[in-house]
């Protein structure tokens, strides 16, 4: 990611944020905004920025809230969908971009929902990657999601929710930033549903500041870069993201989604990873149908960091998709 094409933006909130721009040397070709998730920067899509600037793609690339050079509010609230979705609104509006494809991954799906749901109109079309579209609730179901997954599954699927809203999780966490960046980036993704996603797991895991077999998606270099940023930044935002969604806010901001919004007649891609042992792509697929009547489904054999770990494939997906659209 050349650091030249990086610009700075204050939207209506106050708030900065810190984005990758590179316009489109096709006109005739839609501005595409790729949005990542934890634990994470606009780096994430280097791949994919790489090889759709190629394509003559305009590429809008920000550093989400908490994270890089975007600033990091300590208060949970700071967070909410509703007002994530206007700081990307206020960056658009800010380059002149009308319309958009919207391309998310992890959080970053979130967003991209959200946007579907606030901004319909701003957007030609939703890609999801590894984890779908996520249909708004207006109850924190938190609790009941623990019991349920712990019951089909084996184990709770987001036991590591509860463990990065307590408070001390910050401290933890970067107290043993080698340890959580090995099995967040671990060659077994296996690991994830043993000793990251149960209650309780990923605490003792740091506790005894456990190293698993690093992936081979990533380079030395760049697995000291992602902690060099996330220390930098500190965790205290990221968590955030988190918090809103244990705590009942996201629920109770969600009821500001207008009912007519939540279904997506817009053309959609959702990029299941198959060895995701968190965001299960055969089960999300499953509710998709109802919510995503317009939708491109395609199942990539990688695990959650898939932008990496399946960087041709992705590509070359994602391109003939938004090759189909009618823009």
């Amino acid at each position: 990611m050349d650091p030249s094409l990086y610009k700075d933006v204050t939207v209506s909130r106050g708030l900065k944020y810190h984005y990758f721009l590179a316009p489109a040397t096709d006109s005739s070709k839609p501005v595409l905004l790729l949005l990542h998730g934890f634990p994470s920067t606009s780096w994430d899509w280097k791949e994919q920025v790489s090889f759709f600037r190629k394509e003559g793609y305009g590429l809008i690339v920000p550093d989400m809230l908490g994270y890089g050079g975007t600033a990091s509010p300590e208060d949970p609230a700071a967070y909410l969908s509703s007002l994530i979705v206007k700081d990307v609104i206020d960056i658009l509006d800010a380059e002149k971009v009308s319309q958009a494809v919207v391309i998310g991954h992890d959080w970053g799906a979130k967003v991209a929902s959200r946007l579907a749901n606030y901004f319909p109109d701003r957007f030609i079309a939703y890609a999801f990657m590894a984890v779908a579209y996520v249909p708004p609730s207006t109850e924190n179901k938190y609790e009941a999601m623990l019991e349920f997954t712990k019951k089909a599954f084996g184990y709770e699927l987001f036991g590591y929710w509860r463990f990065f809203s307590e408070p001390d999780a910050v401290e933890v966490v970067e107290a043993h930033m080698d340890s959580f960046i090995s099995i967040l980036y671990g060659k077994d993704s296996h690991a994830m549903s043993h000793h990251f996603a149960p209650l309780g797991a990923l605490r003792a895991w740091l506790a005894e500041d456990k190293r698993a077999e690093p992936a081979d998606y990533l380079t030395a270099e760049e697995r000291e870069f992602h902690k060099k940023e996330l220390l930098d930044t500190g965790m205290t935002g990221p968590f955030n993201w988190y918090k809103i969604l244990t705590s009942g806010l996201d629920a109770e901001d969600n009821k500001g989604i207008s009912p007519e919004n939540i279904v997506i007649i817009k053309p959609t891609f959702f990029g299941g990873a198959k060895n995701d042992r968190i965001a299960l792509a055969d089960v999300q697929l499953k509710s998709l149908g109802e919510v995503c009547p317009n939708l491109t489904y395609r199942e990539f054999d990688a695990g959650h960091w898939v932008l990496w770990e399946a960087k041709d494939e992705v590509n070359q997906e994602l391109l003939m998709w938004i090759q189909g659209l009618s823009v």
